[in-house]
């Protein structure tokens, strides 16, 4: 008798859905992804796709304000009136390629034969899902997998409340219409870092609130001692060992109360103070899979729950908040419930990017672990201010920093920080990935001039006769 076929379904049509979606019908099984809010999920619609089409513009802004030392004479400042950014035309660019990437994923999905219903699911048990749709009707789909992926919302407090308008989370910037004349960010982690860095290249005020000694707490030190220094130096006023303790709104006026009793006020708000899971109402307890005290799902490394047959994938499990790892998470869980050949999510080969100006990439091991003694490793870390292109192009701060292990010289971490530093971390992650060592990273050739010469001069300084 012929085999049947697996039948999964998965809730959330994110990266952890939607590419779990893939893997599953490419291996056979009959897939019905659960959407609730559109195909591609946060990351596409409210946060990185958004986030990044912004970011995009600033970065031609910054770009517009180094052009002087280039030669090119706009004969004017670029945040003055004369070059300027209506901010309207950007969020409705920014919305069309969200709305874009969006429909070019359900094509795809239709394409491999994946079906997508709209509507809210919830776990019957370990084996079932409930979906109901918009009339409040509901429909049992029998499941031989189940997939959550139901990712995260921006986390609030009584204390500051969004209004949609001049309060705001970073799911609600895009229907601004006019440039902030002073933008007060709260959370100096990587989203308000990065909406900070966005908006002060866009030619607004910024003030940027932190409860911690530095922006960036969770990065690499030195990288973020690079970019506070960039970022003040560019105007911005950044209030370290500052604890927000309310956002109140007055007309036009924003006012952030300081628990020390200072006030900071502005014509906008943005709150980046986290995320928080959507795991409420999904019928976890029913079914048997664990949470933890934050609301996120317990899962190991292959993705499984505590419930068999239930699966779970991105921002809702709390493992590592980033779209690739949400991916990968859902990969790896069809791969291992389809039988395919899999290996378990290792974290430290996995590459981030904040695309702040300049950005921060880092890969495998940090300074921080190696600080605490967690690893022995050799390292380097070469400025940019000596490489030829970053010359020509007028960059000045950013640096490449390699580790490598003592005795066999395999590459186990690293850090960038220059413009585009998304794209000059990879040939870092392969090597960290693949254990290639700091002589073979630094034997490959690389184009003269290039940024990436740094990359390939700073694995030859780990060489050790």
């Amino acid at each position: 008798m012929p085999t049947p076929t697996a039948r999964v379904v998965i809730v959330g049509g994110g990266p952890g859905g939607y590419e779990s979606g893939l893997v599953a019908a490419q291996l056979g099984a009959e897939v019905t992804i659960v959407d609730t809010e559109g195909l591609g999920g946060s990351a596409v619609l409210t946060d990185c796709v958004p986030s990044k089409t912004l970011i995009a513009t600033a970065e031609l802004m910054t770009d517009v304000a180094g052009a002087t030392e280039l030669g090119v004479n706009l004969g004017t400042r670029a945040n003055s009136a004369d070059v300027h950014v209506d901010l309207a035309r950007v969020n409705a660019r920014v919305k069309q390629i969200a709305s874009d990437q969006s429909d070019d994923i359900a094509r795809r999905l239709e394409k491999e034969g994946v079906h997508v219903v709209r509507g809210r699911g919830r776990l019957e048990g370990p084996d079932a899902v409930v979906v109901t749709d918009a009339d409040g009707e509901p429909t049992t789909i029998p499941a031989d997998a189940v997939l959550l992926a139901t990712g995260a919302a921006p986390r609030t407090v009584p204390e500051a409340q969004p209004d949609g308008e001049r309060i705001l989370t970073w799911e609600q910037v895009y229907d601004l219409t006019e440039l902030p004349s002073h933008l007060v960010v709260v959370g100096s982690g990587v989203t308000g870092a990065e909406f900070a860095s966005a908006y002060l290249a866009l030619g607004a005020e910024v003030t940027l609130v932190s409860s911690r000694d530095r922006v960036l707490p969770g990065e690499d030190a030195d990288a973020a001692a690079v970019l506070e220094e960039v970022l003040t130096r560019r105007g911005m006023h950044v209030l370290s060992r500052s604890r927000m303790a309310s956002v109140t709104r007055t007309g036009d006026t924003v006012t952030v109360a300081l628990t020390d009793g200072r006030t900071v006020t502005g014509s906008h708000c943005i709150l980046a103070l986290g995320s928080v899971p959507n795991t409420r109402d999904l019928g976890l307890e029913t079914a048997g899979v664990a949470i933890d005290q934050a609301g996120f799902i317990t899962v190991d490394r292959v993705s499984r729950t505590s419930a068999r047959g239930v699966y779970a994938a991105g921002d809702c499990t709390g493992v590592l908040m980033l779209a690739s790892v949400a991916a990968m998470q859902g990969r790896i869980a069809m791969w291992h419930f389809l039988g395919d050949a899999v290996a378990p999510l290792d974290l430290k080969t996995v590459s981030s990017n904040v695309f702040t100006a300049p950005e921060i990439a880092t890969v495998g091991w940090s300074q921080e672990e190696v600080d605490a003694g967690e690893i022995e490793v050799r390292a380097v870390t070469l400025p940019l201010a000596g490489n030829a292109r970053a010359k020509m192009q007028g960059v000045h701060d950013g640096f490449v920093k390699l580790f490598c292990r003592p005795g066999t010289g395999i590459v186990v971490g690293g850090v960038v920080v220059a413009p585009r530093a998304s794209e000059l971390i990879h040939p870092v992650s392969i090597a960290v990935a693949e254990s290639l060592t700091a002589d073979q990273l630094a034997q490959a050739f690389t184009v003269y001039p290039s940024m990436s010469g740094s990359v390939a001069e700073a694995a030859r300084r780990l060489h050790r006769v």
